[in-house]
């Protein structure tokens, strides 16, 4: 190869190097600049002069110490790859990819590196992984929701299952109607077995959230240990036996209704959190420091005395009046027993379908003996005797048989106690008989034959205190 060939060459290769896209840099022995191509310039924002002679690490998001181990380690394995953010001379941090190799040139050691900006890339991977994450909660929350449906699809509720031509309820769904087309708070107030559940469906059904299904949470079924959980979710590892990451009843309510039956039976420590999701509309998982944001309508019910509740320090005072925007009380069956003969007939069809009879009537004397009836347990309890009924008949008339009631009971309801009611006041009267010594010998743990801890947990649900 000639003298004239060789410079060529040299030129070719010069010329190559200052236009690669990417930019090219010598570091040399004492770990600065020694040179650096047209596309290195143009990175950091600085001419040829300003560059050169620059200690490289300057240039980096790095520490001096950590130039020389990378000087060091591309001396034993001859080179290396890894990525770092430059700043540039208007002090932008960019993201840059960095590939070098060791060179011994003329008695001298250099590092010739390429560095490329990736901060496009990783800008795109970045919106990638936070798509693949929203696509993954996405997933997470159709399959609770699938989930969810499963579950409400055995269930057989719809509006037309308000069956009534009392004048009073007739009012109350007039205030459905009313109440439905807004984003109100709800809150049902009736005894067990009234329809609240239906009268929430029924809310939800003709509101503007239809589309997509009303999220319900039985608080009185739900243990305490687990409850908040269930509403909120909680993170994987926060508690022994969370294995997965859990979607909570208010998230998955976000864009629809959740109905909260028997809101009375919540824990005092977790009403709170209840209450800043009305107010705020935010929430954290269990084990989770991050906020969520949440649009849900919120209805509940109750069957209790709130009022007492709230004077025994049961219920929040201050959650009462947010969950108490749009009272709806529904009358017990006992006030609106015009509707007993069409319910009855309601439900002889129903169990008719399901059973398989061909019952066509009732007799009066047995619809005086319904009528009578004071229906503790209201249309729930008005059902059950109903399928009892057609499972027992076999012609094509009704056969009430041996009533699963006591029809002589008197007709006023108001004197019966409930468990929770009952339970409270035989441990008073045990806590006020060892003058509120709970534990040890002759403690009211033991004449009540139960653990202490378990009684101390029982006395807090049930807003049991002694009053100095």
């Amino acid at each position: 190869m000639g003298k004239e060939e060789s410079g060529r060459e040299l030129k070719l290769s010069h010329f190559t190097i200052e236009r690669a896209p990417d930019a090219i840099f010598w570091i040399d022995s004492e770990r600065t600049v020694y040179r650096a191509n047209e596309a290195a310039c143009r990175l950091i924002g600085c001419s040829q002069v300003e560059i050169l002679g620059v200690e490289f690490h300057k240039l980096f998001d790095e520490s001096e110490d950590s130039w020389s181990n990378i000087w060091l380690e591309s001396k034993e394995k001859r080179g290396f790859s890894f990525e770092t953010y430059m700043i540039t001379k208007d002090r932008r941090r960019i993201c840059v990819e960095i590939t070098g190799s060791f060179i011994e040139f003329d008695g001298k050691e250099y590092i010739g590196s390429f560095v490329r900006d990736i901060t496009q890339r990783k800008h795109s991977e970045e919106e990638l992984r936070k798509s693949l994450t929203e696509v993954e909660q996405l997933k997470d929350r159709l399959q609770v929701e699938v989930s969810y449906l499963q579950q409400e699809i055995k269930l057989i509720h719809n509006f037309e299952e308000i069956i009534s031509e009392n004048v009073k309820f007739k009012e109350i769904l007039e205030q459905v109607e009313e109440v439905a087309s807004t984003d109100s708070t709800v809150f049902i107030f009736g005894e067990t077995g009234t329809g609240k559940e239906l009268i929430a469906r029924a809310i939800h059904n003709i509101s503007g959230r239809r589309s997509r299904p009303m999220i319900k949470v039985n608080c009185a079924a739900l243990p305490e240990n687990i409850i908040e959980s269930e509403l909120f979710g909680h993170e994987k590892g926060t508690f022994t036996g969370a294995f997965t990451r859990r979607i909570g009843r208010f998230e998955l309510a976000d864009g629809t209704t959740i109905f909260l039956d028997e809101i009375s039976d919540l824990p005092v420590a977790l009403q709170t959190k209840i209450l800043r999701v009305l107010q705020e509309g935010e929430f954290e998982r269990l084990g989770s420091a991050h906020t969520l944001k949440v649009n849900a309508r919120v209805i509940s019910a109750t069957n209790r005395d709130l009022e007492k509740a709230i004077r025994e320090g049961r219920f929040r005072e201050d959650l009462y009046y947010r969950l108490n925007v749009f009272p709806i009380n529904i009358p017990p069956l006992r006030e609106r027993k015009d509707d007993i003969p069409i319910l009855v007939a309601h439900f002889v069809n129903k169990y008719n379908a399901k059973i398989g009879r061909k019952i066509e009537g009732v007799s009066q004397e047995i619809m005086d003996r319904l009528q009578s009836y004071h229906w503790p347990g209201n249309v729930r309890e008005l059902e059950n005797v109903i399928e009892r009924a057609v499972v027992i008949s076999h012609g094509s008339q009704l056969e009430l048989g041996k009533l699963p009631f006591r029809e002589n009971m008197d007709s006023d309801a108001s004197n019966i106690t409930t468990l929770e009611e009952a339970e409270r006041t035989h441990i008073l009267k045990v806590l006020e008989l060892t003058h509120w010594q709970v534990s040890g010998d002759e403690g009211a743990a033991e004449i009540l034959d139960i653990n202490p801890q378990t009684l101390f947990s029982r006395m807090r649900k049930l807003g049991i205190k002694r009053v100095k």
